[in-house]
């Protein structure tokens, strides 16, 4: 087995340059999103001139440009494009079936062409997509068609995606990749007895929806959620995510950062790790938890939302 020492040593060089909590601090201290976006070029962000979009979309080609350098073959890491992915899949299978044309719906960095997912769409035929993906596909664009209902679509895909990120982490024997997978489909669950329970869907509904994890009985979770708020929270409570009750009790957003904050405090290790894949996949998180935080920001400054609100909605930095 590979030690990557020498692959391990230049994500150590690139370490020093990822964002720390003072210069967020001072990104958020900005007046306007223009003035953010001109320190954000002084911090090598992008060139003037490029928009929110087009310098986050520039960091995040950084990152997979690098890691390609590192270990040009992907495949190890698998775990982060699945998302892509399905989201991509689920854009053209919508595309297809209402004849819509929606530029900017399609996401980049996943291991399948978005012109191959249209494709496949078009010609109801998804023989060609991974085997992993042809039977939900089939599933969801047949529901589609059948009932017009989006939700559903999205329920099958969603489920589809939470299940193979998972399964990749396992597939790829690294402790950090395996508890990135297992950690974003038990998440994936709870957003979706969430939102379940506060849309009024009931059990049939969530057994549909929910993909089986470690951390997480999915069956409990589909009884509780449609009993009400209280009822869900005292079944998290006796689960591994209890920190997670009092977050999700304020609001969706700071449940959101609160999970995004907990993956970040569990791959911190991986500062002192010298060997092996899992330093390289714990910058290319942090690479995407500090993109994450940096969105927020201009968001935030682009809609005048006060700074005591965005700074709640930051996430915790991996150095």
């Amino acid at each position: 087995m590979a030690d990557y020492i020498y692959e391990v040593s230049r994500i150590r060089y690139h370490e020093q340059f990822l964002l720390n909590g003072a210069f967020l601090e001072q990104l958020m201290g900005t007046e306007s999103e223009e003035a953010a976006r001109k320190l954000l070029n002084e911090h090598g962000w992008g060139v003037p001139g490029e928009s929110a979009d087009e310098i986050l979309d520039g960091e995040t080609r950084k990152t997979w440009e690098l890691i390609g350098e590192l270990v040009p073959d992907l495949t190890c890491f698998d775990v982060f494009r699945y998302e892509n992915d399905y989201h991509n899949l689920k854009a053209a299978i919508k595309e297809t079936c209402t004849a819509g044309t929606h530029p900017g719906i399609f996401m980049e960095d996943g291991r399948v062409s978005s012109e191959k997912m249209l494709k496949a769409g078009e010609e109801r035929d998804f023989a060609s997509l991974p085997e992993a993906m042809r039977g939900p596909a089939e599933e969801a664009m047949n529901k589609l068609l059948e009932t017009r209902d989006g939700q559903i679509c999205d329920c099958i895909i969603d489920r589809a995606a939470l299940t193979a990120i998972r399964e990749a982490g396992i597939r790829s024997k690294s402790s950090l990749l395996g508890l990135y997978g297992e950690l974003t489909c038990a998440i994936g669950d709870i957003k979706t007895a969430v939102r379940a329970q506060r849309t009024g869907k009931d059990k049939a509904f969530l057994t549909m929806s929910l993909a089986p994890c470690d951390t997480l009985d999915v069956t409990r979770l589909a009884e509780t959620a449609p009993q009400g708020m209280e009822a869900l929270t005292a079944y998290l409570s006796t689960t591994t995510y209890s920190e997670a009750v009092e977050a999700l009790d304020r609001s969706p957003a700071e449940f959101e950062c609160w999970c995004d904050n907990y993956l970040i405090r569990k791959i911190r290790p991986q500062l002192s790790n010298s060997f092996g894949l899992d330093p390289l996949a714990a910058y290319i998180l942090a690479r995407r938890m500090e993109i994450r935080s940096v969105r927020i920001i201009l968001t935030g400054k682009r809609n005048q939302i006060p700074d005591s609100v965005i700074r709640g909605r930051v996430r915790e930095t991996y150095v």
